[in-house]
């Protein structure tokens, strides 16, 4: 099995979470952690999450009524 990248910076995932088979490492995580709403690294944090995590969850599914972006 290949190893994990993270979601964030793609850098070999050695540490950090996994969040629904997708992992975010330490660094990524304590960055997202301490970003403010509405800069510009919360939207693009929130964006790397919604493409991989959040469309992996709902795959299968059809949500497409509810018009959200992915």
């Amino acid at each position: 099995m290949p190893k994990q990248k993270c979601i964030i910076c793609g850098k070999p995932l050695n540490d950090g979470i996994m969040i629904n088979g997708r992992g975010i490492c330490k660094n990524c995580e304590e960055r997202i952690i301490k970003a403010e709403s509405g800069t510009d690294f919360y939207e693009y944090y929130k964006g790397c999450i919604r493409k991989t995590i959040a469309y992996y969850m709902i795959r299968g599914v059809d949500y497409n009524w509810l018009n959200y972006p992915l």
